[in-house]
């Protein structure tokens, strides 16, 4: 982990709370209860937030509040699709911030969290009073395809192998071909295309391969929630109507936002990014010269940590 970050920390307070009869939901509170109230929503879908996100953020200066997703990490059970949607995360977020006491919060994301922040600021906009996106992504389908088509393109090589647990006569159609096989009941079926679909993901996040990484997608308690809950949202079309986020941005664009975008992420390219700036009046926009989707690469871990630094002008 990067030397520049804050130290660890451990929260100072969580919980679960459960929305319906199938979700149970968790969610973690650090830094200073006096603080800034910060919200933190984490990619994936199906990929939790991690102990060293907490580095990121001031511990003196923001109450830094995230959550697990439906169905990953320590919210139960894993990588379960039933009542797991956009409208229902956007649901959790409010329950959070009630019942954390929070009339308004800063709202950061990283790439997923990045379309479910925007959504979630479109439908409760007087919750929010400013917003950090790195890594932006806008679900559309654009964004989706690009994911499933372009990325071949850059990594041939991975792309080919991922494709190797799917059936020659569905190879043209990977997305759906591996849907079938996330919802497979069988173990058997489930777990390598899981895994299969991690290890392609990992290959492409980062300029420099990630062993970390590769090591944890050994683990098909991460590596099925991830998976699945991904093909999940993609095949719903995130549960948006498409280009619904640039729709409705008029409902925050008035409020400040701070844009990191890296020049070699083909994870969610600065395409979206530039995009949203360009409809977003006042928002700022940093690119990052070096740097790839993920957080191992130092600059882009900096300038993720610049760009919550540079919300504290938004706060004070």
């Amino acid at each position: 982990m990067h030397d520049f970050l804050f130290p660890e920390i451990e929260p100072h307070a969580s919980g679960h709370f459960a929305p319906d009869d199938v979700h149970t939901v968790y969610w973690e509170e650090c830094g200073n209860p006096d603080g800034v109230p910060l919200l933190f929503l984490h990619g994936g879908p199906g990929g939790p937030s991690m102990p060293a996100h907490r580095r990121y953020f001031d511990p003196g200066f923001y109450r830094f509040i995230t959550f697990h997703q439906r169905g990953c990490g320590k919210s139960v059970p894993p990588a379960e699709t039933r009542g797991n949607s956009t409208q229902a995360l956007i649901a959790d977020i409010e329950r959070l911030r009630n019942a954390r006491g929070i009339a308004r919060w800063l709202v950061v994301g990283g790439s997923w969290g990045t379309a479910l922040g925007i959504a979630y600021g479109e439908a409760h906009p007087q919750a929010c009073f400013g917003f950090g996106l790195m890594g932006v992504t806008l679900g559309r389908p654009t964004d989706r395809d690009w994911w499933w088509r372009g990325t071949r393109k850059l990594f041939p090589e991975p792309f080919d192998e991922m494709l190797q647990i799917l059936p020659e006569a569905s190879r043209d159609e990977p997305m759906k071909a591996m849907h079938r096989l996330l919802i497979d009941p069988d173990p058997a079926v489930h777990l390598p295309a899981a895994r299969a679909l991690c290890l392609f993901s990992a290959a492409t996040v980062s300029l420099e391969p990630n062993p970390e990484a590769l090591a944890r997608y050994e683990d098909p308690e991460i590596t099925l929630p991830l998976a699945r809950l991904f093909l999940h949202y993609c095949v719903n079309d995130h549960f948006f109507v498409a280009g619904q986020l640039l729709r409705d941005l008029g409902r925050v664009a008035h409020l400040p936002c701070a844009i990191v975008a890296a020049r070699h992420d083909v994870t969610t390219p600065p395409e979206a990014a530039w995009t949203l700036h360009k409809a977003w009046p006042g928002s700022t926009y940093t690119v990052v010269r070096d740097g790839a989707h993920g957080l191992s690469d130092p600059q882009v871990a900096r300038a993720f940590l610049d760009c919550i630094e540079q919300l504290k002008e938004i706060a004070r």
